[in-house]
C-alpha cells in the first residue's frame, strides 16, 4: 500500500481516515500510467473504472467515493448527494461516506474537526481559491474554526509554477492583501505562485491554525505523482477522507 497511498500526516481523530493516491499500481497505459482515477482526461474509461474498483479494495473503503465534476469554482456539496455533482468540495458528518477530489497540480485540501464528526475534501486551485472555496467549505462545519484541522496534499510547488501577471492580479483582487506575499518575481512578466501559501493565508485568516502538509511536489516527483503543468496529457490522483463507523 505504501506505493499506492500516501496517508495524511496529521493528528486527526482515529476514526478519520485520509490521504492521497499516487500514480503507481494501476492498469492505465501511458501517458496515464498507471493509477489514473479521472474519467475526463482521455484515458480508456474501462481502465479508469478498474482503477477505481482497485482503489475501493486497496483502502477497504466503506463505499464508492463521492466523485465530483470539478469546476474550479466555489461550490460545496454535502456528501449524501450523488456523485457527479458540479462542485469543488464535498463535506459530510456521516460515517462511511467517502469525500474525494482529484488533482494533478492543484491543492487537495482535506479537513476535519477535532471531534471527528465532520470531514471535507476540497479542490483548491487558484481559481477555486479566488472563488472562495476554502471559506465556503469551512462555513459548513458545525464547530469553531479554531477546532478544525487542515492537511495540504501533494501539489505543484512555487519554483515550478510560473504564472502570468493576469493570474497574480486576479488573486490580489479576490483575496486579501496578504496574498501578495505568495508571489515572487520570475522575470519576463511572470511570477512564481505559491499555492500552499495562498491556502495557508486563507485558512489562518479564517481562524484555522492547525495546518499540516505533505511537503510533496506533484511536478518534481514524476515517478510518483501526475502533473498537468509538467505533462499536460496525464492522469489524476485522488485525495480521500471519510469517517469510519468505529468508536
Amino acid at each position: 500500500m505504501a506505493n499506492n497511498w500516501l496517508p495524511a500526516n496529521w493528528p486527526a481523530p482515529a476514526r478519520v481516515r485520509a490521504g492521497t493516491t499516487t500514480r503507481i499500481g494501476g492498469v492505465s497505459n501511458a501517458p496515464y500510467d498507471s493509477f489514473n482515477l479521472a474519467l475526463h482526461v482521455g484515458d480508456d474509461l474501462d481502465k479508469v473504472r478498474r482503477n477505481r474498483e482497485q482503489l475501493v479494495k486497496l483502502l477497504d473503503l466503506p463505499a464508492d467515493p463521492v466523485w465530483l465534476t470539478q469546476q474550479h469554482g466555489g461550490n460545496v456539496i454535502n456528501g449524501d448527494q450523488h456523485s457527479g455533482a458540479g462542485a469543488d468540495a464535498c463535506i459530510t458528518g456521516m460515517a462511511n461516506i467517502v469525500c474525494a477530489v482529484i488533482t494533478a497540480d492543484c491543492i487537495p485540501l482535506l479537513m476535519c474537526n477535532r471531534s471527528g464528526t465532520q470531514v471535507a475534501a476540497i479542490h483548491a486551485g487558484w481559481r477555486g481559491l479566488c472563488a472562495g472555496i476554502i471559506a465556503n467549505s469551512i462555513a459548513e462545519f458545525n464547530e469553531s474554526h479554531e477546532r478544525l484541522l487542515a492537511w495540504i496534499g501533494p501539489h505543484i510547488c512555487a519554483r515550478h509554477y510560473p504564472v502570468q501577471a493576469a493570474m497574480r492580479n486576479a488573486c490580489l483582487q479576490s483575496l486579501s492583501a496578504a496574498s501578495a506575499s505568495a508571489f515572487s518575481h520570475a522575470g519576463n512578466e511572470q511570477w512564481f505562485a505559491d499555492l500552499e501559501k495562498l491556502a495557508r493565508i486563507e485558512l489562518e485568516q479564517l481562524g484555522v491554525t492547525a495546518i499540516f502538509t505533505s511537503g510533496r511536489c506533484s511536478y518534481s516527483e514524476a515517478d510518483t505523482f501526475y502533473s498537468y503543468r509538467r505533462n499536460n496529457e496525464t492522469g489524476r490522483m485522488a485525495s480521500l477522507i471519510w469517517i469510519t463507523s468505529e468508536d
